[in-house]
């Protein structure tokens, strides 16, 4: 469906998108994943046909859009942060005035409408006028802006900005239900709702692609340790010089509390978490608490930007 080829672009002497392929096939949901800065908006107005790429090339069904007729670049749907929308009209008015802009006759445009508004969760508020509409109801009518033309690409950007959790979990419910008919790219900095919406991740930092995959694998990448977070009462340093006498185990945080209790997270590079606990209780230290913690998707794709910009891909 997609193919990006080396794809750069700059602006002035600033390279915001740096070398980036990945492929994405027909009806999947994609997301661009990054912090603020990372080159997520600037490869999404690439292949969206917005903005010309300075190197590289993009193909969407085989079409080089730097080739493609404007007719072709009509099935694509776009939403950017802020929805395009005139307030002063109706839901019902300005999905018209959109699919008759895209070249749809007005008799299509009407047997279209109870569709998209089904599809994007705005039955009863189609003559509303979009100035009274909550931001949630209009992020939904910039959705339904984007696939009135039935496309066969709808790209989102941060269509989950400014929402309330119950407004993020109907935001969910649409963008899933999409797929259905094209495929789908949405860009994020938050990546919980990356992992729960989309079906492959692409993860960019400083304008590179440094995780292309699913959520399961981003966490596989930070695997291989083991932290343990346990609470203990006695002294500090008896505490601390065990885990060091352990070959494998390093002290990440150790806080004293009230009452001689001390919370500790410790890193095993091998899982030895029996011996290490048999020597904290043989010391005469009174085990209080002791969970593993796992692996939260966003310390690794904190740890995995952090390192991708380390290894010079900020730029």
């Amino acid at each position: 469906m997609i193919e990006v080829s080396h794809l750069s672009r700059f602006y002035g002497n600033h390279r915001a998108v740096d070398d980036v392929s990945f492929t994405i096939a027909s009806n999947t949901i994609v997301g661009f994943l990054g912090l603020n800065g990372a080159g997520k908006t600037t490869t999404l107005k690439v292949i969206a046909g917005l903005l010309p790429p300075s190197a590289g090339t993009v193909r969407v069904d085989g079409e080089d859009l730097a080739d493609a007729p404007e007719s072709f670049r009509q099935r694509i749907g776009f939403l950017p942060e802020t929805p395009p929308l005139y307030i002063e009209q109706t839901v019902r008015e300005f999905l018209r005035f959109v699919g008759r802009l895209r070249g749809m006759p007005a008799s299509e445009v009407e047997a279209r409408l109870p569709e998209v508004m089904t599809r994007c969760q705005l039955a009863g508020r189609e003559d509303w006028v979009i100035g009274q509409l909550s931001h949630g109801y209009r992020k939904r009518v910039g959705i339904a802006q984007a696939i009135i033309h039935k496309p066969k690409l709808v790209i989102l950007d941060e269509p989950i900005s400014g929402l309330d959790p119950v407004q993020i979990v109907e935001m969910r419910r649409v963008i899933r239900g999409l797929a259905q008919e094209c495929t789908v790219l949405v860009s994020s900095h938050i990546l919980s709702e990356i992992e729960q919406t989309c079906d492959r991740i692409l993860v960019l930092q400083g304008g590179r692609l440094v995780f292309e995959g699913e959520g399961e694998t981003l966490r596989a990448r930070n695997e291989g340790s083991t932290v343990l977070s346990l609470t203990v009462r006695g002294a500090a340093d008896v505490a601390q010089s065990i885990v060091e006498a352990q070959a494998d185990a390093t002290i990440v945080e150790l806080t004293e509390t009230d009452g001689d209790l001390l919370n500790i997270r410790i890193e095993l590079t091998e899982d030895h978490r029996e011996a290490l606990i048999h020597a904290l209780v043989h010391a005469g230290l009174g085990l209080r608490r002791l969970e593993q913690e796992g692996d939260e998707l966003e310390d690794v794709f904190v740890a995995l930007t952090k390192s991708a910009s380390l290894s010079g891909g900020d730029r």
